[in-house]
């Protein structure tokens, strides 16, 4: 532990017992184990688990202390166009002293209030849930028995196996490892990897990025592996002492919502000139000014955008709950705008696009291919054997596959790598007992697989050797077993296995094994080589020299492996090129195997490998990325000059991954994914969205879940603009005229307007499905403002039309209805509801910009009819209950009347109706014939 003084408990977690601080780097690793009370080879007992967890506090960080409900409400009243409201409602009170004005003010200061603060409360519980997804597990050993444990219930003692790509769950002590590097970037600036080693140093006051043998939370392993015994957890970690210094850091608004925040203030600005305009020419008529001050106080209010920004954060946030059910979980809401424009998705092959449960369905031994039967992992197939063939002796090449092998099958289901777990398979389909096979040759060391050289190899004794009674004597080795690519054992071999026996490897043997794995990956195989050597040698202590035992060796056999393409993930293919989108598929496996699923799953483009690229430079890569389909055999930097390529010329670029060093491609793409089942806790750390299924066809979804919640923010925009428009053109005309008075509605009526326009009918646009031509359409520009100038006509036009229905039904009221023509409230009250209608009619009008209302998708929102339904009941009530006609100023209509103005209220909606004809006419005509996919050039899609 570090010898700083320690910070006091975190919020919500339990004060810990003064612990002295021991410098555990300069202890040997059995000193540790001994002071810690734990054995490395079993781990600690369940009880001894227990009494630990009462006595410290859990393994998570320090929460940021929670903000109480009262400041928060505070903040959210201090917001400028609140406080427009606020000074609205006391200058209502004072100069009226009514009571009316004021309440409803207030009602629509509290509506806005609630919404905003239950947006912040969703927002915080979605936060607090996706650290609960992504807190993790850790592979412990206790019992004598290795088991994945939540990282907050390791305790001080644990012993905690850790492989490349973890991320490290808590501070601890070394024990064992092989070729361990680790990157300690967040914790100490170091950006290349750290070798580690388990001898004990001899300085006590080493800062943390010199203590070697010691590892620390929330750092990962990028290469080997290691055994560690934990020493800290939770906030007594180095991590957890720099937390406690940390400060909240304020989040940041997405570029959309400061889109709208501008949008908000301007109208802000243009409704209180309006205002100001509609008062002067009250007083130049000579109305009272009191009455005059109340009337655009209450214009005012309604054509304020105050409700804006709550209901774009409320549909932000129920589209990433709508994402998060469909299996992608956000991680910054800006991801969300950013998923509607994505034109390229750059994706892994294996577990996205495919099952991730590999499956050995041939097997080349002896010079001739077998086939093997069954899916997955269940031991219940067979390795047939032609008829004009003799059963070989596949004795060697099983046991390889089974001893060169950290995977383990318990009923049916796999605990390791996919691909050993094939291997294990395959060698109980062939009737050899792997675990009777484990026990009587032990693994006694290794070399763990790594990209660079391509191959695992471990090295065996048999059980019933008899060990040396000198414990000093070095440890002797029977066998020598390895598995990796093809190509790289190749070099390490000088014979092979035949059906006659072992043979030194001649060219003629080189040349049929190739042409065997070319015709395997042709057909979408993956290929491994399975080789070994008997040996009788003295195990080196260093790794240098135990990986130089790895040569002479033995071809025992090749071995093809499928990962079966996922049903669904050539129809999401298909969707996405419809939809403008290219897929590119990016995968460390041989090219031809790519190619061939490539072709299977539909991905058109041309092919390539990584060398490939590395004869281009950026810019001509960048003249040729859109049109590749297929890279394999990449390394992280590929991947990363790859997505750079792409997004030359404005492209939005996704990219998916699952490990350590897929995190800079991640982080580089626009949207980087990560791997919610097979992926990293680094890839996890560095991506926007994570998906839950790790299924290439959740990222379809949710591109079009991401278009449907943008256009569910500009049908929110348009909606609450044409009202405010209409608003506006309305008191002008009246002021320059003098139409009734210059006030055709009542202050009362004004906000009732308001709270239409922000209350649940607004809100139910939020709620909207996508629409089903979504994914026929191009990917929507980055950079398109919100109110491109075709949104700007039909918010002006649709303005134009509810001011003109309105003034024509307040001014000949009278005339076609003369028997109320001397009812003074008689042609307010049928204008006011008719401009209700109009609201009710453009609820509809705003939910597709193309769309006829008159189609199925019009009934699909239930919460849309729900707030209709609720409206034009309470606007029934308004006008026609005579409890609420004194306070509206209203006056009871009869059913002619009310035909009248859901007549004149629908001129709406059949105006937008022949605007969106003329649109589906114009977009058809532009679109001619549609053109095959794969003669589209991809990368102009989104200019379309």
């Amino acid at each position: 532990m570090s010898s700083r003084s320690r910070p006091s408990p975190a919020v919500g977690v339990s004060a810990e017992p003064a612990v002295k601080p021991v410098a555990w780097h300069t202890l040997s690793a059995t000193v540790v184990a001994t002071m810690l009370d734990v054995d490395p080879g079993a781990g600690l007992q369940d009880g001894s688990v227990e009494a630990r967890q009462e006595e410290y506090a859990p393994n998570v960080l320090a929460e940021p202390r929670r903000v109480p409900a009262w400041r928060k409400i505070i903040r959210l009243l201090a917001e400028k166009m609140t406080l427009v409201l606020v000074i609205a409602a006391v200058v209502s009170a004072v100069v009226s002293r009514e009571w009316e004005t004021p309440v409803v003010i207030l009602a629509v200061i509290i509506l806005n209030t609630a919404l905003n603060y239950l947006q912040e409360r969703r927002a915080e519980n979605s936060l607090q849930a996706l650290r609960t997804m992504s807190a993790g597990t850790a592979v412990v050993r206790r019992n004598g028995t290795e088991l994945e444990v939540p990282r907050s219930a390791l305790v001080p003692g644990d012993i905690v196996l850790l492989d490349a790509g973890d991320s490290i769950p808590a501070d601890g002590r070394i024990v064992e490892e092989s070729r361990l590097q680790v990157a300690e970037a967040t914790l100490t600036g170091e950006s290349e990897p750290v070798g580690k080693t388990t001898r004990a140093l001899t300085v006590a006051s080493l800062p943390p990025g010199d203590r070697d043998n010691m590892v620390f939370m929330n750092t990962e392993v990028t290469r080997g592996r290691a055994t560690m015994v934990v020493t800290a957890t939770g906030m007594r970690t180095e991590v957890g002492a720099i937390a406690a210094l940390l400060s909240e850091v304020k989040g940041e608004r997405t570029p959309l919502q400061k889109r709208i925040d501008q949008l908000a203030q301007m109208l802000t600005v243009v409704a209180l000139l309006v205002v100001s305009v509609v008062f002067v020419l009250g007083l130049i008529r000579g109305q009272s000014w009191s009455d005059l001050l109340i009337t655009a106080v209450s214009l005012a209010v309604a054509t304020i955008p105050e409700g804006l920004t709550a209901v774009v954060a409320f549909t932000l946030a129920m589209g990433a709950a709508r994402l998060a059910g469909r299996g992608a979980i956000l991680k910054q809401l800006s991801a969300v705008e950013t998923l509607g424009s994505v034109t390229h998705i750059a994706t892994d092959k294996t577990g996205t696009l495919t099952m991730n449960e590999m499956t050995a369905h041939r097997l080349h031994i002896h010079g001739h291919d077998f086939l093997v039967t069954g899916e997955g992992y269940a031991t219940d197939g067979k390795i047939l054997t032609p008829e004009d063939l003799p059963v070989p002796d596949l004795t060697e090449a099983l046991l390889a596959m089974a001893l060169c092998n950290d995977a383990v099958i318990r009923d049916g289901r796999l605990v390791g790598d996919p691909t050993e777990g094939a291997l294990l398979v395959l060698a109980e389909k062939g009737g050899l007992d792997v675990e009777a096979a484990r026990q009587a040759h032990p693994r006694v060391a290794e070399v763990p697989f790594d990209s660079e050289y391509k191959y695992m190899a471990t090295f065996h004794r048999l059980a019933s050797t008899t060990p040396n009674s000198n414990p000093s004597a070095p440890l002797t080795v029977d066998q020598c077993l390895a598995k990796g690519a093809p190509v790289a054992l190749m070099q390490l071999a000088d014979s092979v296995l035949t059906a006659q026996g072992i043979r030194p490897i001649t060219e003629e043997h080189r040349r049929r094994i190739h042409a065997a794995v070319q015709k395997l990956a042709g057909e979408g195989l993956r290929t491994l080589m399975i080789a070994g050597r008997r040996l009788d040698a003295v195990l080196p202590d260093d790794e240098k020299s135990l990986q130089a035992m790895v040569t002479g060796l033995t071809i025992y056999a090749i071995v093809g492996i499928v990962d079966p393409a996922r049903a669904e993930a050539a129809e999401a293919i298909a969707v996405a090129r419809r939809a403008g989108i290219q897929v590119h598929m990016i995968t460390g496996d041989h090219l031809i195997t790519a190619s061939a699923i490539a072709k299977n799953l539909g991905i058109p483009g041309d092919a390539a490998s990584g060398p490939d690229l590395d004869k281009l430079d950026d810019g001509e890569l960048g003249r040729r990325a859109a049109g590749y389909g297929v890279l394999a055999r990449v390394t992280p930097a590929h991947k990363i000059r790859m997505v750079k390529a792409l997004q030359q010329g404005g492209n939005i670029v996704a990219m998916t991954g699952d490990g350590v060093n897929d995190a800079p491609a991640l982080k580089q793409a626009d949207i980087g994914i990560a791997m919610g089942i097979t992926g990293t806790d680094v890839s996890k750390g560095a991506a926007n969205m994570i998906l839950t299924d790790d299924n290439f066809a959740t990222i379809v979804a949710a591109v079009r879940e991401g278009r449907g919640i943008y256009a569910n923010i500009l049908k929110f925009v348009r909606f609450q603009l044409t009202t405010a428009w209409g608003f506006v053109l309305i008191f002008l005309i009246a002021g320059v005229t003098g139409l009734a008075g210059g006030a055709p509605f009542t202050a009362l009526q004004i906000l009732w307007v308001n709270i239409i326009m922000d209350g649940p009918p607004a809100l139910a646009l939020g709620v909207d499905a996508a629409e089903p031509g979504t994914m026929l359409e191009q990917p929507r520009p980055a950079n398109e403002r919100l109110l491109t100038r075709g949104r700007l006509v039909r918010i002006l036009g649709l303005g134009i039309v509810m001011a003109a229905g309105t003034i024509a039904v307040l001014t000949l009221a009278p005339v076609v209805f003369p028997d109320r023509a001397d009812d003074a409230a008689f042609a307010g009250t049928l204008a006011f509801t008719t401009f209700v209608f109009y609201q009710v009619f453009n609820l509809l009008n705003v939910r597709s910009d193309t769309h006829s209302v008159f189609s199925i998708q019009t009934l699909t929102n239930r919460s849309i009819w729900v707030a209709l339904a609720a409206v034009i009941i309470l606007q029934i009530c308004v006008v026609q209950l005579q409890v609420l006609q004194g306070l509206f100023d209203t006056t009871e209509l009869t059913a002619s009347h009310w035909g009248l103005a859901v007549l004149v209220g629908s001129s709406a909606l059949w105006v937008e109706e022949i605007g969106k004809f003329l649109v589906r006419s114009r977009v058809r005509h532009r679109r001619g014939p549609a053109p095959s996919s794969s003669a589209r050039n991809p990368s102009s899609d989104h200019h379309i």
